[in-house]
């Protein structure tokens, strides 16, 4: 039985502008993000991720406090990470954390393991980027022992060793959604069909059909491996306004800065305007009306085969009376029209 399309909304918390162009605290965003929050749930979103990054111009770093705020306040909505950066982190502590949220949440949460597109966390956190690999995968495997054993046992070389120890608090039934990020490494969608945990595709340029590849893989690996095979998702930048004419003015200047300033970074040309109108015809941006983004989401997940579709909605200064519209014509216009498409 085809299961039924899922459809959530992603944000990383970045820095903001007040709608008379000045630029917002990290506090105000953080607040500003919980409000998005409970809109989301409100209009029948399925699912909200916040994304965890040390830097300036993104301001959640601890998305599971952020989270638990957005729990406080909803019903429905499945909270998760977008991701979190198991290599600089403890697995000990993020089974905690989050089986804390599982349990405040009753039976809400969800992770996203990954190995992060930004490098800040490492020396943060006192880890040598030449260990990069090493640390996500022993880590992850830490990870899965906690998931499926009570008590663990587990040894590698990068964090003392566990020695038939139970972790608190406990899961319930059900227990925690589990998937793994993935920006375009055929390991990486191995090792999520080796431990039975949905993938996540993060497609952010280009054709979708680009990564149907890495889908195909997951399945032959699950099938290969015996195991039944989890649910596929995508995460994607978007944004919806009331007519493609305007939702394409209201988020070039922002994408373009947001952009721009990572690609500085990075070594990448400038964004023409070009680029932006391919990458909304026939890449991964969904911008536009409701019933284009809708036609785009619906034809992506028909292709990959998917599970559930997230939309990164923020993105640079773009600013929260915006994104609140946004987030309103998404859950109330873009997701019904998907559903019927699909059906």
């Amino acid at each position: 039985m085809a299961r039924i399309l899922e459809l959530g909304l992603d944000t990383f918390g970045d820095v903001t502008s007040a709608d008379d162009g000045s630029r917002q605290s990290q506090a105000q965003v953080i607040r500003e993000v919980i409000e998005q929050g409970v809109l989301a749930d409100q209009c029948g979103i399925d699912f909200i991720g916040l994304g965890e990054h040390h830097r300036e111009d993104f301001a959640i770093s601890s998305p599971e406090m952020v989270l638990a705020s957005i729990a406080s306040r909803t019903s429905h909505i499945h909270l998760g990470s977008a991701v979190t950066v198991l290599s600089s982190d403890d697995p000990v502590r993020v089974f905690q954390r989050y089986s804390t949220l599982n349990a405040a949440s009753g039976g809400r949460a969800e992770i996203i393991l990954g190995r992060g597109s930004f490098t800040e966390s490492f020396p943060l956190f006192g880890y040598d980027l030449r260990d990069y690999e090493k640390l996500f995968e022993e880590k992850l495997d830490l990870f899965a022992a906690i998931l499926r054993d009570d008590p663990v046992s587990w040894q590698g070389s990068v964090r003392a060793p566990l020695h038939h120890q139970r972790i608190f608090p406990s899961l319930e039934p059900g227990g925690l959604k589990t998937w793994i990020g993935v920006g375009g490494s055929p390991e990486s969608v191995v090792r999520a069909a080796h431990y039975e945990f949905p993938l996540m595709l993060a497609i952010i340029g280009g054709d979708p059909a680009r990564f149907k590849p890495y889908a195909e893989l997951y399945v032959r690996a699950c099938n290969q491996l015996e195991k039944a095979v989890p649910p596929v998702g995508v995460h994607s930048h978007g944004y919806v306004g009331q007519s493609d004419a305007r939702a394409r003015a209201e988020y070039w200047s922002d994408y373009k800065g947001m952009r721009d300033r990572i690609g500085a970074e990075r070594g990448w040309p400038p964004f023409t305007t070009a680029e932006y109108e391919r990458e909304i015809e026939h890449g991964s941006l969904y911008v536009g009306s409701p019933e284009t983004v809708a036609r785009k989401i619906s034809k992506t997940a028909k292709l990959l085969g998917l599970s559930r579709f997230d939309m990164k909605y923020s993105a640079g200064t773009l600013s929260h009376s915006k994104i609140m519209s946004c987030i309103e014509l998404y859950g109330r216009k873009v997701m019904p029209l998907v559903r019927d498409i699909l059906a």
